[in-house]
């Protein structure tokens, strides 16, 4: 019987392959993108040709690529114009910033009008969430401003008329478009229904500005040792230009994929649609290409808890979040029923333990698992009752946490999200290690554009819950870190899992060989030091990212 040699043997590294039968080695063979062996040099030898390519690491660390579970690099294009505000909590700053946007703007490329996004609430501790507060600064040209979460917008005076916008309007979802006690629209804009109405106001990418936008932002995550993500937004549209960055026209079906990193996509069916378009949507499932699938609806059941829309069992301390996401919450559990009777994987964005338990309600009624027996999938679960945590575990439904979005908590608690929820609940914050202990599948992401995209950033914040690099930062509940090896998990093998990919996030015989090539071993590294622990090669079905996919 003749040996298949291997395309490429990496020798002299430190592998961490997340395989419990063979956790550790120095030597991976790898033929026609996937792993052909694992051991030490001397074992696969054996697979050496005349044309094998023989890479020494110099004892760098290697550890399966990693997924982001949870990100939004296309409706990014959209929603991540502009000046990026993050980090900025002073109203003043915020406000002399927004000045020198304006004078950008001004006769550049977007028409005149003025983007921002990346916005913390704090900076509406003291100044009015209007478009008066901005109206100034802006000096008449139309603003769109997009807070970090992606659930909230302001919009000024400008921008408003433009968009026919002149009181509130009623809409399928908790999407509202704030007014005063005159029925004056303020300029505050929560949820996509209503911002949307502004957004289609304001100057478009063209199709090729988005492709190559997209390719950039998709390129650069590479960087920080990402090789795949799962996209949670799109509509049929989302899969036609995933297939034209993944090369789907070519004749050729050799040709290598021209998208740099492994994508499941999602396609979002929002509340009030028709059964046309559910029918066009139902019809995407299958659809995929060489280095991209669907398979996948996204599914809101709730807003955020931020400004009051995130749903809750008892009110917020406002009185509010007492609201699913639907105008008929028995809609949700329809929708639910139908997409799982067609064979996809649902994954429901749930923030507050009402929205959480009314998902698992609906999963548990439509069947928890695929046919091919991936769970569907809860996202974010910032507040979870006791009750839907030994729920999760039992039933086995994922639980896809950001730990990194309690970078905008503050430690007396002022915060939105915390004013919002008193101190009791919010001690049940992003309860990862109750998770984990209680045996719930977990997966981890950034939510980029909302958080940062760098996978060693949400790492860290897995094994800190503070500020990396800031030891004098706030610890929210110390009690709910991960070890190093859980948060790598929870990027690499219980990511893949998540997605229903069996052959991603180890290194093991038959498993695509996407990989990390790291200077030091993000296991021993610190958390605080992990934001400059370099990443040397990423490396896709078994071939590195060129400089340039990966800047």
């Amino acid at each position: 019987m003749q040996r298949s040699f291997a395309d490429t043997i990496l020798v002299g590294g430190r592998v961490i392959t997340m395989n419990p039968r063979q956790p550790v080695a120095e030597a991976i063979a790898i033929r026609a993108g996937r792993v052909l062996a694992v051991g030490d040099a001397a074992t696969l030898a054996e697979f050496r040709g005349p044309r094998t390519v023989v890479e020494d690491l110099h004892g760098a660390s290697v550890t399966p690529g990693l997924i982001d579970a949870h990100l939004h690099p296309i409706q990014g294009v959209e929603l991540a114009v502009g000046v990026d505000f993050g980090g900025v909590r002073d109203p003043e700053r915020f406000l002399a910033i927004l000045r020198d946007e304006t004078e950008r703007a001004r006769g550049g490329a977007a028409g005149g009008w003025v983007r921002g996004w990346n916005i913390d609430y704090d900076v509406f501790t003291s100044l009015p969430m209007t478009a008066a507060a901005i109206d100034e600064a802006t000096e008449g040209a139309p603003a769109f401003l997009m807070f970090f979460d992606g659930h909230t917008a302001l919009a000024n005076t400008e921008a408003l008329r433009r968009a026919g916008i002149t009181g509130a309007r009623s809409f399928g979802d908790t999407s509202e478009i704030v007014v005063d006690d005159d029925g004056r629209p303020t300029g505050a804009l929560r949820e996509d229904s209503a911002f949307d109405i502004v957004l289609r106001s304001a100057p478009e990418y063209t199709r090729d500005e988005t492709l190559e936008r997209v390719r950039e932002i998709l390129g650069g995550l590479g960087a920080s040792g990402i090789t795949g993500g799962c996209i949670m937004d799109g509509n049929p549209g989302t899969l036609d230009l995933l297939d034209e960055l993944d090369g789907g026209a070519s004749d050729d079906p050799d040709a290598p994929s021209l998208l740099p990193l492994r994508i499941v996509s999602a396609i979002a069916h929002n509340p009030g649609y028709d059964e046309e378009r559910t029918q066009r949507y139902l019809a995407q499932r299958d659809r995929r290409g060489k280095r991209w699938r669907g398979g996948l609806v996204k599914l809101f059941n709730d807003g955020v808890i931020d400004t009051g829309t995130g749903w809750l069992y008892e009110p917020d301390t406002h009185g509010e979040g007492l609201h699913s996401f639907w105008a008929d919450p028995e809609e949700f559990e329809r929708v639910v029923g139908r997409y799982s009777e067609a064979g996809f994987q649902i994954a429901t964005h749930a923030i507050g333990d009402r929205a959480i338990g009314t998902t698992i309600d609906a999963y548990l009624k439509a069947g928890v698992h695929t046919a091919n027996g991936t769970p569907h999938r809860i996202e974010h679960l910032e507040l979870l009752a006791d009750r839907d945590l030994a729920r999760l575990a039992q039933t086995g439904i994922t639980a896809s946490v950001q730990p990194l979005h309690m970078q905008w908590r503050k430690a007396d608690a002022s915060d939105f999200w915390a004013e919002r929820l008193g101190p009791e609940r919010a001690a049940l914050g992003w309860r990862v290690r109750d998770m984990i202990d209680a045996g719930a599948p977990v997966a981890l992401g950034s939510d980029w554009p909302v958080a940062q995209a760098d996978a060693r950033i949400g790492l860290a914040w897995a094994r800190l819950r503070r500020e990396p690099g800031n030891p004098d930062a706030p610890v929210f509940e110390p009690d709910q870190v991960l070890t190093p090896y859980e948060a790598l998990q929870g990027y690499t093998v219980w990511a893949a899992l998540a997605q229903g990919d069996r052959d991603l996030g180890v290194i093991a015989p038959g498993y695509r060989a996407d990989l990390v090539v790291w200077a030091d071993s993000p296991l021993e590294v610190g958390a605080d030091e992990l934001l400059d622990l370099p990443v040397l090669t990423t490396i896709v079905d078994g071939r590195p990212l060129t400089a340039a996919s990966a800047a």
